[in-house]
C-alpha cells in the first residue's frame, strides 16, 4: 500500500508539472518576482539590463532566428523590426498564418506595365528641367527596372514578388537584348504577380498570349503553313513550352526521379515531331490591339501593337486540321485557333510530369538546391490536388515554405542543405535590410552596374534558358559527391565573384549613389545610412550580432565572426570616424562571407 501510494504521487507529481504553463526561461514570467544586486549601465551604452529579462525570454533569439531565416526564404528581405514583430506577434510561431495573410494582401501595384509607363514620363520631364541633351528615348529596359524597384523596395506584399520573379526565372521572357517597349516587360511582369497566388495553367496561357512572349519566342504572326514559299510554323515556342516551361526533357516520377526504360535510360517526353505539331497550335496569333488607334491586324508590326492587350487569334492564318501532341492525344480539326491553343495548353498542364518539373525548381529558387524525392513528391502532390484543384499555386507555395527540410533545425546542418544564393537576392537583401539617406520619395534603380558585373537584373537573362540550368554541377566537391546540382554557381566565375565583392565596396565604403540611374535627371545621390550600425558599432559583439539576425540567421560561424570581430576592433577610439569604419567592415565583410552567401 505504502508503494502504490508513493507511485500515485509520482505520477501526480508529474501530472501536474506536464500541466504547469508558468515555467522559467521560455517567456512565461507571471506573477514571478525577480531581483539582481545590481542593474548596470554596460559603459558606453543608454540601456539598462533588467533582472527579469533571465526567465522571460526576451534573451532568447530562436523565434527570431527562425522568423529571420524563414523571411530569407520567403521574401527579398526585411529590416530587423518586422523580424521581430513577426516573431512576437504569433504566440505559438505559426508561420503559415504569415503565409495566409500574404495570401490574402492585394497587389501593391496595380500594373507594373502602367507604372513604368507612369515613372518614363515623370523621368522625360525631369530629364527635360535638368537641360539634358538629346532626346529622352523609352520607355525602355531601366524604366521598368525603376518600377520594379519602386514596387520591390517598400511593399508588403512580399511573399507574392518573391515567387513572381522565381516564376520568372523558369518561365524565361528576357528584356536584355530588346531596350524598347519596356512597358510590355511590366505587362508580361503583371502576368507573374497575378498568377503567383492563381492557378499555374491560367500562367500558361497568359503567358502564351502576352505579346512579348511571342515576340521574344518568335510566334508573333508565325503563319499556317505554306510550303510553296517554303513557310512553315515557328516552332521556337512549343519548343521552350515543353522542354522549359512545363514537362522537361525526360519522364519523370513524381519525386522528380527518371522513370528508366528496360535498357535504363531515361525516356524522351517528346520529339521534334512533337514539336512541329504543336507549333502548328500557335499559328495566327497576332497584335490584339493598336496603339494610338491603329486596327490591328495580322502580320502588323510589332511597334505598332498595344502590348497592355493580350494576343489575338487569326483564323484565316491558323493552322487547320488536327494537331498530334505527345502522348496520343488528337486535337481535333475544325476548331477554332483559340480552341486549339485552350485544349494544347491543357493537355500539357496535366501531364504527370509538370508537377515534379516545376516544384523542383521553384524549391531550388526558394529553399536549397538539392530538395529530397521526398520533398520535391510533397510539393508535386500540392500542385496536383490542393482542396480538389490541380495546379493551386497557393498550395504549392505553402508545401515548399513549411516541409521539414525547410523548417526543421535537423536539416540546417545537413551536408546538402542549402543553396547559393543569386547575387540579384544579395542585392536586394542589402538594399531593403540597411536604412538608406534617400531624400527623394521614389526608389529609381536602373541596376545597370550591379547587372554589368553579375550578369543579375530581373527580366534580364542571357537566354531563354535562364541565368542558369537547374541541373548544374560546379566543379569539386559538389560534382565529387555525384547526383548534387548547385545551379547558381553557373554565374560565379572568376569575374562576377570579384565583381559582386568590388560592387559591394563602392556602395558600402566609397559610398557611391546606390541608384545611378538617376544621375541623368540631375537628381541628389541615394546612399546608406549608416547611423543604426555606427550606433551599435560602439560593442562589437553587439554589432556582428544585429548583422547575424538579419542576414545569417544566428548561423554565423565561430570562425566568420571571429574575422569580423577582430577587422572591426582594428580600429580603436571613440569618435565618428571610427564607428563609422567600424559599420562599414562589418556589413562588407558579412556580405561576401561565405556564411551569407550560402542559404541554409
Amino acid at each position: 500500500m505504502k508503494y502504490t501510494k508513493l507511485l500515485l504521487f509520482f505520477l501526480f507529481t508529474i501530472y501536474n508539472y506536464a500541466q504547469y504553463t508558468d515555467y522559467l526561461g521560455a517567456g512565461h514570467s507571471n506573477n514571478i518576482t525577480v531581483t539582481s544586486s545590481s542593474q548596470q549601465v554596460r559603459a558606453g551604452w543608454n540601456e539598462t539590463a533588467s533582472a527579469i529579462n533571465t526567465i522571460n525570454g526576451n534573451g532568447m533569439d530562436g523565434k527570431l532566428l527562425e522568423t529571420s531565416r524563414f523571411l530569407a526564404q520567403a521574401t527579398f528581405g526585411t529590416e530587423l523590426s518586422y523580424i521581430e514583430n513577426l516573431a512576437s506577434d504569433f504566440e505559438n510561431f505559426y508561420l503559415s498564418d504569415w503565409i495566409e495573410q500574404q495570401f490574402d494582401l492585394p497587389l501593391s501595384t496595380v500594373s507594373m506595365g502602367d507604372l513604368t509607363n507612369t515613372i518614363y514620363e515623370d523621368a522625360k520631364e525631369m530629364y527635360e528641367n535638368n537641360g539634358g541633351s538629346g532626346p529622352y528615348n523609352g520607355p525602355n529596359r531601366k524604366h521598368f527596372s525603376y518600377a520594379w524597384w519602386q514596387v520591390n523596395k517598400n511593399n508588403e506584399d512580399l511573399l507574392r514578388h518573391r515567387v513572381a520573379l522565381a516564376l520568372s526565372e523558369i518561365i524565361v521572357y528576357s528584356n536584355l537584348f530588346d531596350n524598347a517597349d519596356a512597358s510590355g516587360s511590366g505587362y508580361f511582369y503583371d502576368i507573374l504577380l497575378e498568377h503567383s497566388f492563381g492557378n499555374f495553367k491560367d500562367l500558361l496561357l497568359d503567358v502564351t498570349l502576352n505579346p512579348m512572349m511571342g515576340k521574344y519566342l518568335t510566334y508573333f504572326n508565325s503563319p499556317k503553313s505554306n510550303p510553296a514559299l517554303n513557310q512553315f510554323p515557328d516552332e521556337n515556342y512549343a519548343r521552350e513550352l515543353m522542354q522549359l516551361f512545363t514537362i522537361g526533357l525526360s519522364e519523370l516520377n513524381q519525386d522528380g526521379t527518371y522513370i528508366l526504360d528496360s535498357n535504363n535510360k531515361r525516356i524522351p517526353t517528346y520529339n521534334n515531331d512533337d514539336i512541329a505539331e504543336l507549333a502548328k497550335v500557335f499559328t495566327g496569333l497576332g497584335p490584339g490591339a493598336g496603339i494610338n488607334g491603329i486596327t490591328p491586324f495580322f502580320g502588323m508590326g510589332f511597334s505598332a501593337t498595344d502590348t497592355s492587350e493580350p494576343m489575338a487569334m487569326y483564323d484565316a492564318w491558323h493552322e487547320q486540321g488536327p494537331k498530334h501532341l505527345i502522348n496520343g492525344f488528337t486535337i481535333p480539326a475544325g476548331q477554332t485557333g483559340m480552341q486549339d491553343v485552350e485544349n494544347a495548353i491543357n493537355h500539357l498542364f496535366n501531364h504527370s510530369n509538370v508537377g515534379p518539373f516545376i516544384a523542383r525548381q521553384l524549391i531550388q529558387r526558394l529553399v536549397k538546391s538539392n530538395p529530397t524525392p521526398q520533398y520535391i513528391e510533397a510539393v508535386a502532390s500540392a500542385f496536383n490536388n490542393t482542396n480538389g484543384i490541380r495546379g493551386d499555386m497557393k498550395g504549392v507555395v505553402r508545401a515548399i515554405l513549411l516541409h521539414p527540410e525547410a523548417r526543421s533545425c535537423a536539416w540546417v546542418n545537413n551536408p546538402v542543405q542549402g543553396k547559393l544564393r543569386e547575387p540579384m537576392v544579395r542585392y536586394f537583401n542589402l538594399l531593403r535590410q540597411i536604412e538608406l539617406d534617400n531624400p527623394h520619395s521614389f526608389d529609381w534603380n536602373d541596376g545597370e552596374d550591379f547587372h554589368y558585373f553579375t550578369y543579375q537584373a530581373p527580366l534580364q537573362t542571357r537566354s531563354v534558358f535562364s541565368f542558369y540550368s537547374p541541373n548544374f554541377e560546379p566543379n569539386g566537391p559538389i560534382t565529387d559527391v555525384g547526383g548534387l546540382s548547385g545551379p547558381e554557381f553557373q554565374i560565379d566565375d572568376s569575374f562576377t565573384s570579384i565583381g559582386f565583392m568590388n560592387i559591394f565596396d563602392s556602395y558600402i565604403y566609397e559610398q557611391n549613389t546606390l541608384y545611378p540611374g538617376l544621375n541623368e535627371l540631375g537628381l541628389a545621390d541615394v546612399t546608406f545610412n549608416f547611423e543604426q550600425l555606427k550606433y551599435l558599432a560602439k560593442d562589437s559583439e553587439v554589432l556582428v550580432n544585429h548583422l547575424d539576425k538579419i542576414f545569417t540567421y544566428g548561423l554565423l560561424s565561430n570562425e566568420t565572426r571571429t574575422i569580423i570581430k577582430n577587422a572591426v576592433e582594428s580600429f580603436e577610439g571613440n569618435d565618428e570616424a571610427t564607428m563609422l569604419n567600424r559599420a562599414k567592415m562589418a556589413l562588407w565583410l558579412i556580405m561576401i562571407s561565405p556564411d551569407y552567401a550560402i542559404q541554409k
